[in-house]
Protein backbone atom coordinates (compact mmCIF):
# COMPACT_ATOMS: atom_id res chain seq x y z
CA UNK A 1 0.00 0.00 0.00
CA UNK A 2 1.45 3.38 -1.02
CA UNK A 3 2.17 6.00 1.63
CA UNK A 4 0.66 9.48 1.08
CA UNK A 5 3.29 11.75 -0.53
CA UNK A 6 5.84 8.92 -0.16
CA UNK A 7 6.87 10.54 3.15
CA UNK A 8 8.13 9.35 6.54
CA UNK A 9 9.21 10.65 9.93
CA UNK A 10 12.86 10.43 10.96
CA UNK A 11 13.23 10.02 14.72
CA UNK A 12 16.79 11.32 14.95
CA UNK A 13 18.75 14.51 15.48
CA UNK A 14 21.61 13.20 13.33
CA UNK A 15 22.54 15.44 10.41
CA UNK A 16 24.31 12.48 8.80
CA UNK A 17 21.12 10.41 8.75
CA UNK A 18 19.23 13.33 7.22
CA UNK A 19 21.87 13.64 4.50
CA UNK A 20 21.71 9.92 3.74
CA UNK A 21 17.92 9.95 3.40
CA UNK A 22 18.18 12.91 1.04
CA UNK A 23 20.79 10.98 -0.95
CA UNK A 24 18.19 8.34 -1.86
CA UNK A 25 15.41 10.88 -2.36
CA UNK A 26 13.28 10.09 0.69
CA UNK A 27 11.04 12.88 1.96
CA UNK A 28 10.89 13.16 5.73
CA UNK A 29 9.85 15.25 8.71
CA UNK A 30 11.76 15.19 11.97
CA UNK A 31 10.04 13.57 14.96
CA UNK A 32 11.95 14.11 18.20
CA UNK A 33 11.38 12.30 21.48
CA UNK A 34 12.37 15.47 23.34
CA UNK A 35 12.26 18.98 21.97
CA UNK A 36 15.59 20.12 23.43
CA UNK A 37 18.77 18.39 24.55
CA UNK A 38 18.35 20.06 27.96
CA UNK A 39 15.47 17.73 28.77
CA UNK A 40 16.39 14.36 30.29
CA UNK A 41 16.37 11.41 27.91
CA UNK A 42 13.13 9.44 27.80
CA UNK A 43 14.93 6.13 27.27
CA UNK A 44 17.56 4.58 29.54
CA UNK A 45 20.31 3.38 27.20
CA UNK A 46 22.30 1.58 29.90
CA UNK A 47 23.25 -1.95 28.86
CA UNK A 48 21.94 -4.83 30.96
CA UNK A 49 24.27 -7.23 32.81
CA UNK A 50 25.56 -9.87 30.40
CA UNK A 51 23.78 -8.30 27.42
CA UNK A 52 25.54 -8.83 24.08
CA UNK A 53 26.07 -5.87 21.70
CA UNK A 54 23.56 -7.38 19.24
CA UNK A 55 20.92 -7.87 21.92
CA UNK A 56 21.59 -4.39 23.28
CA UNK A 57 21.20 -2.54 19.99
CA UNK A 58 18.07 -4.51 19.04
CA UNK A 59 16.50 -3.73 22.44
CA UNK A 60 17.34 -0.01 22.37
CA UNK A 61 16.21 0.46 18.77
CA UNK A 62 12.97 -1.41 19.40
CA UNK A 63 12.33 0.68 22.53
CA UNK A 64 12.93 3.90 20.59
CA UNK A 65 10.57 2.74 17.84
CA UNK A 66 7.80 1.99 20.33
CA UNK A 67 8.29 5.32 22.10
CA UNK A 68 8.30 7.21 18.78
CA UNK A 69 4.95 5.73 17.74
CA UNK A 70 3.45 6.68 21.11
CA UNK A 71 4.87 10.20 20.69
CA UNK A 72 3.33 10.45 17.22
CA UNK A 73 -0.09 9.40 18.53
CA UNK A 74 0.09 11.79 21.49
CA UNK A 75 0.83 14.72 19.19
CA UNK A 76 -2.03 13.69 16.87
CA UNK A 77 0.20 13.89 13.82
CA UNK A 78 -0.51 12.10 10.52
CA UNK A 79 0.21 8.39 10.93
CA UNK A 80 3.17 7.91 8.59
CA UNK A 81 6.02 5.39 8.96
CA UNK A 82 8.73 6.33 11.45
CA UNK A 83 12.39 5.49 10.81
CA UNK A 84 14.54 4.90 13.90
CA UNK A 85 18.25 4.07 13.99
CA UNK A 86 20.95 3.49 16.55
CA UNK A 87 24.70 2.99 16.10
CA UNK A 88 27.28 1.47 18.42
CA UNK A 89 30.97 0.66 18.10
CA UNK A 90 32.36 -2.51 19.65
CA UNK A 91 35.88 -3.75 20.28
CA UNK A 92 36.47 -7.33 21.42
CA UNK A 93 32.74 -7.66 22.06
CA UNK A 94 32.65 -4.59 24.32
CA UNK A 95 30.50 -1.52 23.57
CA UNK A 96 32.70 1.59 23.55
CA UNK A 97 29.92 4.17 23.68
CA UNK A 98 30.16 7.92 23.09
CA UNK A 99 32.97 9.86 24.76
CA UNK A 100 32.10 11.67 27.95
CA UNK A 101 34.98 14.15 27.67
CA UNK A 102 38.27 14.78 25.86
CA UNK A 103 40.23 12.26 27.93
CA UNK A 104 37.61 9.56 27.34
CA UNK A 105 37.64 10.29 23.59
CA UNK A 106 41.42 9.89 23.53
CA UNK A 107 41.13 6.63 25.45
CA UNK A 108 38.63 5.25 22.93
CA UNK A 109 40.71 6.27 19.90
CA UNK A 110 43.86 4.83 21.46
CA UNK A 111 42.05 1.51 21.91
CA UNK A 112 41.10 1.50 18.20
CA UNK A 113 44.61 2.31 16.97
CA UNK A 114 46.06 -0.45 14.76
CA UNK A 115 43.07 -2.71 15.30
CA UNK A 116 39.79 -3.83 13.77
CA UNK A 117 36.48 -2.93 15.39
CA UNK A 118 32.83 -3.42 14.55
CA UNK A 119 30.20 -0.78 13.85
CA UNK A 120 26.62 -1.96 14.39
CA UNK A 121 23.71 0.11 13.14
CA UNK A 122 20.19 -1.17 13.78
CA UNK A 123 17.28 0.41 11.94
CA UNK A 124 13.57 0.07 12.56
CA UNK A 125 10.46 1.13 10.71
CA UNK A 126 7.35 1.45 12.85
CA UNK A 127 4.01 1.81 11.11
CA UNK A 128 0.51 0.99 12.30
CA UNK A 129 1.93 -0.35 15.57
CA UNK A 130 4.12 -2.88 13.72
CA UNK A 131 7.91 -2.75 13.98
CA UNK A 132 10.29 -4.17 11.39
CA UNK A 133 14.02 -4.18 12.05
CA UNK A 134 17.33 -4.86 10.34
CA UNK A 135 20.94 -4.82 11.52
CA UNK A 136 24.06 -3.76 9.62
CA UNK A 137 27.44 -4.93 10.94
CA UNK A 138 30.64 -3.49 9.47
CA UNK A 139 34.26 -4.22 10.34
CA UNK A 140 36.61 -1.24 10.20
CA UNK A 141 40.41 -1.49 10.53
CA UNK A 142 42.46 1.48 11.68
CA UNK A 143 46.15 1.97 11.08
CA UNK A 144 48.35 2.94 14.01
CA UNK A 145 47.50 6.51 14.95
CA UNK A 146 49.64 9.02 16.81
CA UNK A 147 48.71 11.09 19.84
CA UNK A 148 48.88 14.25 17.72
CA UNK A 149 46.46 12.73 15.22
CA UNK A 150 44.12 11.68 18.01
CA UNK A 151 44.07 15.19 19.46
CA UNK A 152 43.44 16.70 16.01
CA UNK A 153 40.57 14.29 15.42
CA UNK A 154 38.99 15.16 18.76
CA UNK A 155 39.40 18.90 18.20
CA UNK A 156 38.17 19.17 14.62
CA UNK A 157 35.59 16.39 14.29
CA UNK A 158 33.40 17.26 17.31
CA UNK A 159 33.39 13.62 18.40
CA UNK A 160 31.38 13.87 21.62
CA UNK A 161 28.08 12.79 20.04
CA UNK A 162 29.66 10.00 17.99
CA UNK A 163 29.86 6.31 18.83
CA UNK A 164 33.50 5.25 18.98
CA UNK A 165 34.66 8.89 19.17
CA UNK A 166 35.08 9.36 15.43
CA UNK A 167 33.23 10.31 12.27
CA UNK A 168 33.98 8.32 9.12
CA UNK A 169 33.34 11.44 7.04
CA UNK A 170 35.86 13.45 9.10
CA UNK A 171 39.60 13.33 9.79
CA UNK A 172 39.30 9.73 10.99
CA UNK A 173 38.79 8.66 7.37
CA UNK A 174 42.59 8.95 7.08
CA UNK A 175 42.98 6.25 9.76
CA UNK A 176 40.97 3.62 7.89
CA UNK A 177 42.91 0.84 6.18
CA UNK A 178 39.85 -1.12 5.10
CA UNK A 179 36.12 -1.47 5.58
CA UNK A 180 34.19 -4.71 5.27
CA UNK A 181 30.49 -3.92 5.19
CA UNK A 182 28.45 -0.74 4.79
CA UNK A 183 30.04 2.71 4.57
CA UNK A 184 26.63 4.34 5.05
CA UNK A 185 26.05 2.02 8.02
CA UNK A 186 29.19 3.37 9.70
CA UNK A 187 27.94 6.87 8.93
CA UNK A 188 24.72 6.07 10.79
CA UNK A 189 22.15 4.76 8.30
CA UNK A 190 22.82 1.67 6.15
CA UNK A 191 21.09 2.56 2.90
CA UNK A 192 20.74 -0.99 1.59
CA UNK A 193 18.82 -2.18 4.66
CA UNK A 194 16.98 1.14 4.96
CA UNK A 195 15.71 1.00 1.38
CA UNK A 196 14.52 -2.58 1.93
CA UNK A 197 12.46 -1.62 4.98
CA UNK A 198 11.06 1.48 3.30
CA UNK A 199 9.94 -0.53 0.27
CA UNK A 200 8.25 -3.05 2.58
CA UNK A 201 5.99 -0.34 4.04
CA UNK A 202 5.22 1.24 0.68
CA UNK A 203 7.87 3.95 0.32
CA UNK A 204 9.12 3.83 -3.25
CA UNK A 205 12.82 4.57 -3.69
CA UNK A 206 12.81 3.91 -7.43
CA UNK A 207 9.77 5.36 -9.12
Amino acid sequence: MAIPDNQIYLASRSLRRRELLKQIGVKYNILLMRETLNRPADIDETSLPGESPNDYIYRITNTKAEASWIRLSQRKLPLLPILVADTIVTLDGRILGKPKNKAHAAEILNSLSGRSHQVLTAIAIVYKNEIQMKLSTTTVRFREITQREIQSCIEYDKVYDKAGAYAIQGLAAAFIVEICGSYSGVKGLPLYETSQLLEEVGIKIFR
